[in-house]
């Protein structure tokens, strides 16, 4: 496979595991991992919506290895979550078809569900031979404003070519925070 024809791959493959296209469309988590160790009243939310993305390779030969693709990552969120994101994707594909991988980050800011502020979505997906994976989790402790204290994980569906999220996740509050 020439390194142009794997750029294709890595960036057809990067668009299915962000989209949830295919064998992607239905992979949910459901666990939220709370730190237990602290005192905290920790309550259970659901988030659901739409959400745009554009997406653009970044090219620059002078960082890393040229068989893994970059991507910028823009986003515009809708419904529970009223926010926009930025971010950056890898991905890599493998001489095994069907077989590939992706990671990104993306700060997302804006309003989920009134409240006001900041956190990190973390990407990682994998295909093995078509099989495929996929986990978005908040960064621990990357929320800010009112969403200090944000856990939890998005899935990301693709439906009659709509991009739907939905997001379970915890808000921890202290005791002592109002």
């Amino acid at each position: 496979m020439n390194h142009q024809s794997r750029v294709v791959t890595i960036v057809i493959v990067g668009l299915y595991l962000l989209f949830g296209w295919g064998p992607f469309a239905h992979t949910k988590t459901n666990s939220l991992f709370p730190n237990k160790d602290q005192k905290e009243t920790v309550v259970t939310n659901h988030a659901s919506g739409t959400f745009e993305v554009k997406l653009n390779p970044q090219a620059d030969d002078k960082v890393g290895d040229p068989t893994v693709g970059r991507m910028s990552i823009d986003k515009q969120f809708h419904g529970d979550l009223e926010a926009s994101s930025k971010g950056q994707m890898l991905a890599v594909g493998t001489d095994v078809p069907g077989s590939a991988g992706y990671v990104a980050m993306e700060r997302v800011s804006g309003k989920l569900r009134g409240q006001s502020g900041a956190f990190v979505l973390q990407h990682s997906g994998t295909m093995t031979r078509g099989a495929a994976q996929l986990s978005v989790t908040v960064v621990p402790d990357s929320g800010t404003g009112e969403l200090v204290g944000i856990a939890g994980k998005m899935t990301i569906n693709i439906v009659e070519g709509k991009h739907l999220y939905d997001f379970e996740y915890t808000l921890a509050k202290s005791p002592n925070s109002q």
